[in-house]
């Protein structure tokens, strides 16, 4: 449990390292992932158009009636304007030029009226009508405006240009609302189809170089560790490449368009609006402390609750049967306990956070009311302005608030793909020789182990010296006790492990000149803790490998496996369930051998292939060794010396070394180890 805790304490929230070796795998698809990026720019662009689009409808055409305008003669600009008195009334924004000298005009609504003033004026200063018979003037402030009454029809027509643009932006708005619609719907497919096919790839290299790794590696690390590597670990990259790599950009689009977009309407207002980010980066940076101490707690306690767990689970049956239920449970409070602390200590930085950014989004938004209101009252300032920084500054903030989540991702990511590197980073122990000798199709089968030394940790020897041979078609048997060293021997037969002194020939080859699958196409191996996959029986006996129907069928009977298998519901399409636990042992043990045989292989392993067996499925189970045994190179482990006593050669196995040979009869009338060994067995039958 240890080793899972200490694997997940973090450093550096990012490792420019790791991230290179990252963006390796993103490379190959780069010209997919800049379309992303482009597609994003795009989306973003729409984005900010849109407040800005909602300024132009407010200030040009819906707050459009007191706009100045100048009057020119009916001939003149034919395509713009209104005709009035035989002047033609053009809009200042709607002329490339000012007309600083030009008499300005200005409609204008006083006590339910609209008036044509000959002015700007002041909207903000009272206003009040001065009528005669020869004139109309209005009174504003200290100013008298000339001024004539105009109906409501008069009104609307000149209207006719704003409310044709309103539609004209309305129409763009939904243009460019669906568009970015579509653009982003296929920036987010393209963008997570290429982030799966990044991790796709990333999970087959790490199963790969797992199936290439010798047993010792597993023996160091737990299965559910490297499957949290293939799975947990490789989904939160995915998460990085998508919610962080790519979208970064998207932020980064945001807040440099946003600053643009503001600079370009009011620079005076930009800087008021931004006057709090001081603060905002200041509060960013110390939540990046806090959450990342937090979140390296959070995992290193959720690894202990899975670690308790797995542990738990697996060993139920031993808790119920010792009534250690309550012991484990209070155990499992305690862990669970340290969890939940932790997980609320995280839970408190954000509740701080958050609520801490949300209230400097709405300090900055006050201040934005505050003074940009006044300036709309005064006059120097128009709202549709307003409007869109106030929107701008929303869009500004969600970024920042978004910072918490993508820390978390990254910092994941950067903690996960340390691990996932660490495994493709192991070098690969059993390897194939440069030049492989080729074997032909059908070997000899003589085996010969030449002053063979193995250890596995070192140099604390598990075999020593060892020396033997087996001629082709012979059956030895390995016995001795339990650590003995019998099973290390089919162990390095099979190159599971390598050696460190000797040799291990096979037909006068020596095993490390032969590729490792060419090598164990030739050998069956048989263990005593059968494995059984989930699916049907036939699957097991043929491991899903290129075998009819009728093959796996006549191998299953040759083996006596048929027997149970025809009782079962569906047969061969009967369901097995993870390793076989509706079977039996000795079912499962018959399912082996049927296995062993189907790929017919010229050197055949049996390690206990026969222990823990009820006395019916031992005889099945003899009778089916006597045929899987015939004319094969066979070695076999057994306690259960009556299964050996008529194997051709004898090793008695004790510390590592051979310390007897012979036929079973031979080694009796040494009256050494093995007739010890065979005493123990049968004193009880010998009384």
């Amino acid at each position: 449990m240890a080793d899972f805790r200490e694997e997940e304490i973090i450093g550096k929230a990012y490792d420019a390292k790791l991230m290179r070796r990252l963006l390796e795998y993103a490379y190959p698809y780069w010209k997919i992932l800049l379309v992303c990026v482009m597609l994003l720019l795009i989306v973003t662009g729409i984005e900010l158009a849109r407040p800005y689009l909602i300024k132009i409808a407010i200030d040009d055409h819906i707050n459009a009636l007191d706009k100045p305008m100048v009057a020119f003669q009916t001939d003149q600009f034919q395509q713009k304007g209104l005709v009035y008195n035989n002047k033609r009334y053009i809009r200042l924004d709607n002329l490339a030029d000012q007309y600083p000298q030009e008499q300005k005009f200005q409609f204008f609504k006083v006590e339910g009226n609209y008036y044509l003033i000959e002015g700007i004026i002041n909207e903000k200063e009272d206003s009040s009508i001065i009528d005669s018979d020869q004139y109309i003037q209005i009174r504003n402030g200290d100013n008298i405006y000339n001024a004539q009454l105009v109906d409501e029809n008069l009104i609307s027509k000149y209207r006719e240009q704003d409310y044709y643009a309103l539609s004209r932006i309305g129409l763009f708005f939904l243009t460019i609302i669906i568009i970015g619609f579509g653009i982003n719907y296929l920036q987010i497919y393209l963008l997570n189809k290429t982030t799966q096919k990044i991790i796709y790839n990333m999970r087959q290299e790490i199963f790969s170089h797992l199936q290439k790794m010798s047993l010792s590696y597993f023996d160091k690390n737990p299965v559910g560790r490297l499957v949290t590597r293939v799975t947990n670990d490789t989904e939160t990259l995915n998460e990085m490449y998508t919610n962080v790599l790519i979208n970064l950009f998207k932020d980064i689009f945001i807040i440099i368009g946003i600053i643009i977009i503001m600079f370009r309407m009011n620079v005076k207002l930009t800087f008021v609006s931004l006057t709090i980010l001081p603060v905002v980066i200041t509060a960013a940076f110390i939540f990046r402390n806090y959450a990342r101490d937090a979140y390296r707690m959070v995992r290193i306690k959720l690894a202990k609750i899975n670690s308790s767990l797995s542990e738990n689970i697996s060993g139920m049956k031993i808790v119920q049967i010792f009534n250690q239920e309550k012991r484990k449970l209070n155990e499992f409070i305690k862990v669970n306990d340290e969890f939940y602390q932790a997980a609320m200590r995280q839970i408190k930085i954000f509740a701080i956070f958050r609520p801490s950014m949300d209230l400097l989004y709405s300090l900055a938004l006050a201040i934005l009311i505050w003074y940009g209101g006044a300036n709309v009252y005064r006059g120097v300032l128009e709202f549709g302005v307003l409007y869109a920084f106030i929107n701008y500054i929303q869009r500004f903030f969600r970024p920042i608030n978004d910072l918490s989540e993508k820390y978390n991702l990254l910092q994941s990511a950067m903690a996960s793909s340390e691990r996932i590197f660490k495994i493709l980073d192991t070098e690969i122990d059993i390897k194939d020789p440069k030049n492989p000798v080729a074997l032909p199709k059908n070997i000899k089968g003589s085996v010969e182990f030449k002053d063979v030394w193995f250890a596995y940790e070192n140099e604390d020897w598990v075999l020593k010296d060892i020396n033997f041979v087996i001629e082709p078609g012979q059956t030895v048997a390995l016995v001795g006790a339990t650590g003995a060293g019998k099973t290390s021997i089919i162990n390095l037969i099979s190159r599971f492990y390598d050696i460190q002194k000797g040799k291990i020939l096979i037909d006068d080859t020596n095993i490390e000149q032969i590729k490792t699958s060419e090598l164990r196409k030739k050998i069956g191996l048989v263990l005593q803790d059968v494995f059984l996959f989930t699916g049907d029986i036939g699957s097991n006996i043929s491991l899903n490998a290129d075998l009819d129907e009728k093959k796996i069928k006549k191998t299953a009977q040759y083996v006596n496996a048929d027997k149970f298998i025809s009782k079962l519901s569906n047969k061969y399409d009967h369901e097995v369930k993870e390793r076989g636990s509706t079977l039996s042992a000795g079912q499962k043990q018959l399912l082996a051998f049927a296995r062993a045989l189907a790929f017919n292989p010229d050197i055949l392993v049996l390690d206990e292939a026969t222990a823990n067996i009820d006395t019916e499925t031992e005889m099945l189970i003899q009778d089916a060794l006597k045929k899987l045994t015939l004319e094969r190179t066979t070695i076999v482990i057994a306690h259960r010396l009556s299964t050996i006593q008529h194997a051709d050669k004898i090793l008695v196995m004790h510390n590592g070394k051979i310390k007897e040979r012979g036929t079973h009869q031979e080694l009796l009338a040494v009256e050494g180890l093995y007739y010890n060994l065979y005493q123990l067995q049968y004193k009880n039958q010998l009384i």
